[in-house]
């Protein structure tokens, strides 16, 4: 209960902040993103699972304990993993203002870090190329500061109103920047729920508590593995 606590507090510390310097966005779901205060940090003890992403992370319209990253803290802790999960996810972000807030993010040391950005950008139809770019600007980052970290890209898919060749190329975004900077890849973080209707919110877009459990049963069968690797390797 405690440690459920104590994710509370940096999950409601984390979404009051910010992407760096930009300025303020429209958020698909309707609130202005705020900003960060730069003199602000989060300290977690022993090991750091940072997961940094948008609304889904977030887990909109929902209590942030019945969001994934909170599942996924719920499991650990009951498998005896002394890692300590961070919800650094902000509603409304692109992989633009996901990559001008990491900087600040990074302050605090991760083992794993989970990057579940690009679907904003897809459904406002921005440019591929300028999402694949921030994607990759983002793993490099983590990787450069952190070399040693696990890095987790969470794939996405776009409905097809968005057009074929879109949501095709969009799709492919993920599986080529896994392969080719070696990091691991959820192959669709939504998998089991999108399009779902019970499983998704009134928004048709963020899902239930239910669906928050699939999603979080989609991550754990790419994560785990990862953790026991770093547990095996410890000195």
């Amino acid at each position: 209960m405690g440690r459920l606590l104590k994710f509370r507090y940096i999950f409601c510390f984390l979404i009051l902040m910010g992407c760096g310097e930009t300025k303020p966005e429209k958020s698909p779901e309707g609130g202005p993103e705020q900003q960060p205060d730069p003199s602000e940090q989060v300290a977690v003890s022993g090991k750091t699972i940072l997961f940094f992403g948008d609304s889904l992370t977030a887990g909109l319209g929902l209590d942030p304990n019945l969001a994934f990253p909170a599942i996924i803290q719920q499991r650990l802790d009951s498998l005896g993993y002394a890692y300590s999960v961070v919800n650094a996810g902000l509603s409304g972000e692109t992989t633009a203002s996901g990559r001008n807030r990491l900087d600040w993010v990074l302050r605090q040391p991760v083992e794993i870090f989970v990057l579940e950005l690009g679907a904003n950008d897809g459904l406002r139809g921005i440019p591929l190329s300028e999402t694949r770019k921030n994607l990759e600007e983002m793993i490099l980052l983590v990787r450069n500061k952190y070399p040693g970290a696990e890095i987790v890209l969470t794939g996405m898919q776009l409905p097809p109103n968005m057009g074929p060749e879109y949501t095709l190329e969009f799709r492919k975004i993920f599986p080529e920047l896994a392969q080719k900077h070696q990091v691991l890849l959820i192959p669709f973080l939504l998998d089991g729920v999108g399009g779902i209707p019970e499983l998704n919110q009134e928004d048709g877009i963020h899902p239930t508590a239910e669906g928050h459990q699939i999603v979080a049963q989609n991550v754990w069968e790419v994560l785990q593995p990862a953790i026991g690797t770093k547990q095996d390797n410890r000195p």
